[in-house]
């Protein structure tokens, strides 16, 4: 294991922002620690990283504990914070150059370090933006920078704290694959601390939601999905009405088939599994309202999955479960002199 954190626990006076942590990140993983502003992140990665001393709690990063990490321990981690005090008047490369020397007497047999200084702003796109000072580089420039500084000793673990700030979209396309390359070819061990859900959902093997100082979910994105909804959620119009239905079992194929068999004019056929913001949202919203079901357990990933709100009432993703049709359908409440509405992809 890269990480192994139980019982982790952290007060600040009388407060607690921690209250019992346990997770664990295998070597090549890519971890994604999402949560509200407040819910013990920063304080977590802090830990870990061993800028922090905890209140209790085992913590192994690395195969040590980082209360007591040294130097050579160090040089096994990479940093990239969401903003750093840069050094303006240094060139690009010089600057990579001269903080890649400190790495030289921590190469090992297994790792040899540091990143070629070449290879490494090819790998973060800054190739053409090597000789330049750093204060003329755009936002995202100086980003591309950040990751590069925090990973030129070629860690075996890296935090990354909100990476893609200020990027563009081809710049995250290719921040994501350089992801994929530190892990899959590296075997680097990779803990990302975003709001972005999407890219999380991109990048992560595995998701954490942290909340009010708590794990309340485990999972990969489609299990955290599973926990939360009782399958997928089949929307169709047939003779101007738009109708939903909650497919009990995960795979709704046997149910569309029927519909089609029996109503072949029905249009804008729709099958919506829930995304990960509306997982989040939902687990989130029950972690601090203190309602049982999934996503209060540790483990977060014991398949059980959430009830269907009574016909009128609000879903945790937002919307409004309608009344339930003699089919098993569920009308929207879309009048049937109305148009059908447009579908979300």
């Amino acid at each position: 294991m890269a990480i192994d954190v139980r019982d982790l626990r952290m007060r600040y006076g009388t407060k607690d922002v921690l209250t019992g942590v346990s997770f664990a990140a295998r070597r090549g993983e890519v971890l994604a620690l999402l949560g509200p502003n407040g819910a013990g992140k920063s304080t977590t990665i802090e830990i870990l990283e061993g800028f922090r001393t905890r209140s209790a709690g085992q913590v192994t990063v690395l195969g040590q504990d980082p209360a007591h990490g040294d130097e050579a321990w160090r040089a096994r981690l990479g940093v990239v914070l969401q903003s750093w005090r840069d050094h303006g008047r240094w060139k690009v490369r010089e600057l990579l150059d001269y903080l890649a020397r400190f790495y030289v007497p921590f190469s090992d047999p297994r790792i040899e370090r540091p990143w070629n200084v070449d290879e490494l702003l090819d790998a973060v796109g800054l190739t053409e933006h090597a000789d330049q000072k750093v204060k003329a580089l755009s936002g995202g420039q100086r980003r591309r920078l950040d990751v590069a500084i925090g990973i030129v000793g070629k860690p075996e673990l890296v935090f990354l704290d909100e990476p893609t700030a200020g990027f563009d979209p081809h710049a995250r396309r290719e921040f994501h694959d350089l992801v994929h390359r530190l892990s899959d070819f590296e075997n680097t061990t990779i803990l990302i601390t975003t709001h972005d859900l999407d890219e999380a959902e991109k990048l992560a093997d595995r998701i954490l939601i942290l909340d009010e100082g708590t794990i309340v979910a485990n999972g990969s994105a489609d299990e955290l999905a599973r926990q939360m909804a009782q399958g997928a959620e089949v929307r169709w119009t047939a003779d101007g009405r738009r109708h939903v239905h909650a497919a009990e079992q995960s795979d709704p194929t046997g149910f569309v088939r029927d519909l089609l068999t029996k109503d072949p004019g029905v249009t804008e056929l729709e099958v919506r599994r829930a995304s990960l913001e509306d997982t989040y949202m939902a687990l989130v919203h029950r972690a601090e309202t203190g309602q049982s079901g999934p996503g209060n357990d540790q483990a977060g990933t014991d398949g059980t999955r959430a009830e269907e709100p009574h016909a009128g009432q609000p879903r945790a993703d937002g919307s409004v479960s309608g009344a339930q049709a003699p089919d098993g359908s569920v009308d929207d409440g879309t009048s049937k002199n109305d148009q059908t509405q447009e579908v979300r992809s």
